[in-house]
């Protein structure tokens, strides 16, 4: 073995210009790979670092026919299901907040979650030091209790041994530390410094409560329970409750039911297409470059002919020779493996750039040990694969034809001509259905970015605030200051207009409730539907740049007065007053229309998409007076002539001048919160480009290398053919010819495989079919562009042999 490798070695070191190039081949494609599995073992692959993790179910309340899939869980059904659902040994309820921390005078604004008294040991884990919550601390008045994370207690209070009962202020309220988390303790992608009682009255336990969403559920699967027998628990469950429903008819129409699925899966299931997406592209980049790395170590066997029949006619047995060839394509592949490596980990990184720790599990993409065994275990099985055409072709050689190799009448073999003909065609094909998916991708981002928001991002900063609950305990404490809040924006230089809302765009925390509008009356099944709603101020349509359509914007006398008002947008309006004035009508939360607790129709606005730019159907939203519904948790909105960087100081300022204990740092401009939705189509987007762009390269360098190979192989027939009387161009014509043909083949069947990878890809494109014309004919264009220099190169050298020489050789 030790002879081998030193055999392999020497023969890479005579041959630099095909070492270089395979082993940057290799590199280049295994660390493309590498740094794209990174993240899909991160994201869908590596288990949660729970204790048997596969145990842990997400559980949801979903009402399809009102058009809410997912609407969370009730604190009323923790209450309910807690022990009455055989299938599930823990079930335990979260919900996060942002919460201000620290001193008066140097507040500052973190993460945080309220959870139930078991959400730790559903989870199975023990806390480092102290215990987690009881029943009899989930009140309002028993709540000022908290679990730290390690990193909190490391930094709020330098990791003191003696922690438990000291207190730290939580919205202005002296809170005690009761426990610390373990090193490390993440609960999926939340950024919750510490954890407190997910506190609530005794009224929102009972029927009337069930269907108040809002808190993440999630269980442990008893011991040899499965998630299709925890789903038939679930759902024989709520049909026992719907008995005793008080909403039991609407949530029927409304095909309530409850969804009990791996808490994994459930948790990345938006990006996993994406994911095994470019983990395809990146497979198939690999590919390339195994068939070009074959086709060169093919064209370099073939000069070696007589070497291998001297060997064989020496005695070498078809095993020495599988050996040597094993050997040294291990070697080249190991070699290679381990720069790419290293490429690798450096690919991670500039992944980081392209927004990947914006993706659910995103903070726990790495490069470690396992990565790095993946890789290198890649490389070994690329060597094997390579090393079993070259075998074949070395073993099958005959012995007078690899002697006469070097002679004025040897010949290439045909059966070799066509297995690197083949590859050729492999590699324009694999090469076009990457070009054209990354086609497909570009057209579909385009499209995104195209797509109406409903309102303008230029010049618009925006803002979170959380108000501390000791001091804005209620609505007119909270509305007073927004009164106080508007004007002081307002009065920024270079500021046209500011308003406050509840529920900003692109943010994650509108509101979706069913609403009941007076005198609508639903066709027989037709399920009562949820819209979004959120309370605003008089300028905000202004200030975002949404468009009046009919009536007035709210304005800021609507909030003294006892009549609630409404703006709705025109989805909306068209859904339930088509072809009439929306102007007048009223209508309540809840299932039935409440005319002493509704809000009255003042102006029509237009449509504003509010999670993504993807958003397909005109959900419906309705925005009230700011009084109607008050927020100690809001987003403020600035609409100036200036870029939004240069307003955001003057804004930090001019509400720290309103209450010094206010932490401003959530301020960003609003085209970045609508860029921050479009990680999952942009970033792919360019990575297939880079995918295609390699591939490119790589097809180019098969094809040169394959013609001009066989343009030496058969320089003497070439010199026999001019010698009789051939002209140049008819030489050159005879392996542009050659070239062509394969290169047809090959856009033939890159064609249909483009097809094939469109349908694949449905699902994460938008406004795109699986079969683009303007794609593939593009994609065509710069393939043949590309592959045609390089074929023209080797075929005019063919055209200019001088018969002369060619017949002197050998």
């Amino acid at each position: 073995m030790l002879t081998g490798l030193k055999f392999a070695f020497r023969q890479l070191v005579k041959t630099p210009g095909f070492a270089v190039t395979a082993l940057a081949t290799l590199a280049l494609c295994l660390g493309a790979n590498l740094a794209i599995y990174a993240v899909v073992d991160a994201v869908l692959i590596r288990s949660l670092p729970f204790p048997e993790s596969e145990r842990l179910v997400a559980v949801y309340n979903s009402y399809p026919a009102a058009g809410v899939d997912r609407a969370g869980a009730s604190i009323s059904n923790y209450y309910d299901r807690r022990g009455a659902i055989k299938a599930f040994s823990a079930v335990a309820i979260k919900q996060d907040s942002s919460d201000i921390v620290g001193q008066s005078g140097s507040p500052r604004r973190v993460s945080a979650a309220r959870v139930s008294p078991d959400f730790f040991s559903t989870l199975g884990v023990p806390l480092k030091m102290g215990h987690s919550f009881t029943d009899d601390q989930m009140t309002y008045k028993t709540d000022g209790v908290a679990v730290l994370t390690d990193a909190f207690w490391r930094s709020e209070f330098g990791g003191d041994p003696n922690v438990l009962g000291r207190t730290f202020l939580n919205d202005g309220l002296t809170v005690q530390v009761i426990g610390v988390l373990p090193p490390n303790f993440r609960y999926l992608s939340s950024e919750a410094d510490f954890y407190r009682p997910l506190s609530s009255d005794p009224n929102q336990h009972d029927a009337k409560s069930r269907h108040s969403n809002g808190c993440e559920m999630l269980a442990r699967l008893a011991p040899g329970v499965t998630v299709a027998e925890a789903q038939a628990q679930m759902d024989a469950f709520n049909l026992k409750q719907l008995t005793d429903d008080p909403y039991a008819q609407i949530v029927k129409q409304a095909g309530y039911h409850t969804v009990v699925t791996p808490l994994q899966a459930d948790h990345v299931s938006e990006a996993r297409p994406m994911l095994l997406l470019l983990q395809g592209g990146g497979l198939v980049l690999l590919a390339i470059g195994g068939v070009n790395l074959a086709n060169l170590l093919l064209i370099r066997a073939s000069g070696r002919t007589k070497e291998l029949a001297v060997r064989q006619a020496l005695g070498a047995s078809p095993y020495h020779v599988a050996r040597d060839v094993l050997t040294e394509t291990m070697l080249l592949a190991v070699i290679g493996g381990v720069i790419g490596i290293l490429l690798g980990a450096f690919g991670i990184r500039l992944l980081a750039l392209l927004g990947t720790n914006h993706l659910p599990l995103g903070a726990n993409i790495r490069f470690d040990a396992r990565v790095g065994a993946a890789a290198f275990a890649a490389s070994v099985l690329m060597g094997v694969l390579l090393a079993i055409p070259l075998t074949w072709f070395n073993v099958h050689t005959k012995l007078l034809t690899g002697l006469q190799s070097e002679g004025r009448s040897g010949t290439p073999s045909r059966a070799a001509q066509a297995l690197r003909n083949f590859f050729i065609v492999a590699q324009v094909a694999l090469a076009f259905v990457l070009l054209s998916g990354a086609g497909l991708l570009g057209l579909s981002l385009r499209h995104v970015l195209n797509t109406p928001s409903g309102f303008r991002s230029d010049n618009l900063l925006t803002g979170g605030l959380t108000l501390p609950w000791k001091t804005y305990k209620d609505g007119p404490s909270q509305l007073a200051f927004v009164e106080k809040l508007v004007p002081a924006l307002s009065s920024i230089p270079g500021v046209t207009e500011a308003a406050v809302i509840n529920g900003l765009p692109f943010t994650g925390n509108i509101n979706d409730s069913a609403v009941t509008v007076e005198g609508h009356i639903p066709k027989p099944g037709e399920s009562l539907r949820a819209h979004y709603q959120t309370g605003a101020t008089s300028q905000y349509w202004k200030a975002m740049g949404i468009p009046l359509l009919e009536g007035r914007f709210i304005e800021d006398r609507d909030d003294h007065h006892m009549e609630k008002t409404c703006v709705v947008d025109k989805g909306f309006a068209d859904r339930y007053w088509p072809g009439t004035s929306a102007l007048g009508h009223r209508l309540s939360n809840g299932g039935a229309f409440d005319p002493k607790d509704c809000a009255t129709v003042v102006g029509v606005v237009g449509n504003v998409k509010q999670s993504t730019l993807v958003e397909n159907a005109v959900h419906g939203t309705i925005y009230f007076n700011f009084a109607a519904a008050p927020s100690g948790s809001f987003h403020f909105v600035i609409r100036s002539t200036l870029p939004a960087a240069t307003i955001a100081p003057m804004a930090r300022k001019a509400i720290l001048s309103l209450d010094a204990d206010l932490p401003v740092d959530d301020l960003k401009p609003m085209h970045e919160r609508v860029d921050d939705t479009l990680v999952t189509r942009r970033s792919p987007a360019i990575l297939a480009g880079i995918f295609s762009g390699v591939a490119l390269m790589l097809s180019a360098i098969g094809t040169y290398g394959v013609l001009a190979y066989a343009v030496g192989q058969r320089r003497r027939e070439i010199g026999v053919r001019m010698a009789l009387g051939a002209q140049p161009e008819q030489v050159l014509r005879l392996f542009m010819g050659l070239g062509a043909s394969l290169l047809g083949v090959g856009l033939a069947l890159g064609i249909l495989g483009s097809w094939m990878a469109g349908r694949a890809m449905q699902r994460v494109l938008y406004g795109v079919g699986s079969f683009d014309p303007l794609v593939v004919a593009a994609a065509t264009g710069v393939m043949v562009v590309v592959v045609f220099f390089a074929i023209l190169l080797p075929s005019r050298r063919a055209a200019g042999v001088n018969p002369i020489d060619a017949l002197r050789d050998d």
